[in-house]
């Protein structure tokens, strides 16, 4: 892609009030950001893997506790109850993906041994696929969320024994 062509989108997003633009042309792919002052770069995908580890905490509001842990025991959710074990939550809105590709085998099934860190799923928010991964070691108990399907903030997703 031509340098001239790069300026005139970073002054397209400095005077738009766009926080993200990307641009494919072929097979090259421009992605600008915009960070806002005061706040520290947050880490961008390659873009033959457009996907981007994201952990955040729950909000708290003054006055309430905080929700359990994940290490739960069998916590109730939409009046069912939970597997005993530690219990991996949707850090975000957005649409839950068992597999990096349809043709793909799920990253994880029930009974299947992960470390820290290994990748669970794919959640799809505004465009970006976002990997959830493990944040404890044991053994897949429970998959709670459906391939395809919509999940919401703090919704639980698995089960770690």
């Amino acid at each position: 892609m031509d340098l001239r062509k790069i300026k005139k989108l970073i002054d397209l997003l400095e005077e738009s009030n766009l926080a993200e633009l990307e641009i494919k042309e072929g097979e090259e792919v421009v992605r600008l950001s915009r960070i806002p002052k005061g706040m520290a770069p947050m880490a961008m995908a390659a873009p033959a893997a457009p996907v981007t580890h994201v952990h955040m905490e729950p909000p708290r509001t003054p006055g309430t506790a905080l929700p359990p842990s994940g290490d739960a025991a069998a916590a109730p959710v939409s009046g069912k109850t939970l597997p005993e074990g530690h219990i991996v939550r949707s850090p975000m809105v957005g649409t839950f993906y068992a597999s990096p590709a349809p043709d793909k085998p799920a990253f994880v099934s029930v009974g299947q041994a992960v470390k820290a860190g290994d990748t669970l799923a794919i959640i799809e928010a505004m465009k970006m696929f976002n990997q959830i991964e493990a944040d404890k070691s044991g053994t897949i108990v429970a998959i709670l969320a459906t391939n395809g399907q919509p999940v919401e903030f703090d919704e639980p997703l698995f089960v770690i024994g």
